[in-house]
């Protein structure tokens, strides 16, 4: 079993798009949405939720006992979670880290850390394969402890069924949920494009999955929209032992196909959509060998 997982340096770079259209062409795989502050990857794969389990996350403080109003808490947060009323003190729950020095510091015990639902985890079908994704809370964290959990589920199934590959589909950014999805994977693929916004945070990336001693793809998205700067990619990439698959025009098709939730690969007049279809298959042996 091989695992690739898409990411970007930014939002907005079509890494949904393609991890989407990746599903679509192949076989004897199972999908992972590891984007759960903003999942979106079922929106065009339309799953049927076979199991549902409810996330519970990192603790926070709460109020439950007598308050004496001392001040001893407000003063030791570092959070700046705990501010005073005229009766009691108010914990901001979204301010909260949940460190635990309020509940230990409280004279009557009147403060206690608290695990409340924070998300849900769901195993679907798909006309594909199985999806297992997932949904934050507004404002709920602990992304990356959620996505550990959906990447686990994924790859226990994939072990049940002798699933041979596994596609994720990461948050974009750099931070822990990125982290979470790149763990363990054999190989990531880079969606960018030739913005500079897009390639700072692609350079950004790249350093992050290098830590993971990962073999690294990239492909360029609407990369006619800006010559010169995907030249500057394309350098970097040599530079760097990134395998570019593909460049993607800019194909006004996809936004198209995209709100009709259809996919681009099965517009035969799409270069978008044929160029898609090729990175398919500049990767598809590297995904598929032992």
């Amino acid at each position: 079993m091989k695992q690739l997982t898409i990411i970007s340096g930014k939002g907005g770079t079509g890494k949904t798009t393609v991890a989407s259209n990746f599903i679509k062409l192949a076989s004897n795989q199972i999908a992972v949405d590891c984007d759960v502050d903003a999942a979106n990857l079922h929106i065009l794969l339309e799953p049927e939720i076979k199991k549902e389990e409810e996330f519970i996350g990192g603790a926070v403080a709460k109020v439950t006992g007598d308050c004496i109003n001392c001040g001893k808490c407000e003063e030791a947060c570092r959070f700046d979670a705990i501010s005073d009323s005229e009766t009691d003190i108010k914990i901001d729950e979204l301010r909260c880290e949940g460190c635990g020095v309020c509940e230990y510091i409280c004279p009557t015990d009147a403060i206690e850390l608290k695990a409340e639902k924070q998300g849900s985890s769901f195993v679907s079908e798909t006309k594909f394969c199985t999806l297992v994704h997932a949904r934050l809370l507004p404002g709920a964290e602990n992304s990356g402890l959620l996505i550990t959990r959906i990447r686990n589920t994924a790859e226990d199934i994939a072990g049940e069924k002798n699933i041979k590959l596994v596609i994720i589909d990461g948050a974009p950014g750099i931070g822990c949920p990125v982290i979470s999805s790149l763990n363990g994977v054999d190989a990531t693929l880079i969606v960018t494009e030739p913005t500079l916004s897009a390639i700072s945070d692609f350079k950004k990336v790249y350093e992050v999955a290098k830590i993971f001693d990962i073999k690294v793809f990239a492909c360029i998205n609407k990369f006619d929209i800006n010559l010169e700067n995907t030249k500057e990619i394309e350098e970097f990439c040599s530079k760097n032992n990134i395998e570019v698959i593909g460049k993607i025009p800019y194909d006004d098709k996809v936004a198209l196909t995209l709100s009709r939730k259809k996919f681009i690969v099965d517009s035969k007049d799409s270069e978008a959509g044929l160029e898609i279809i090729n990175m398919w298959e500049n990767i598809k042996e590297y995904l598929y060998s032992e």
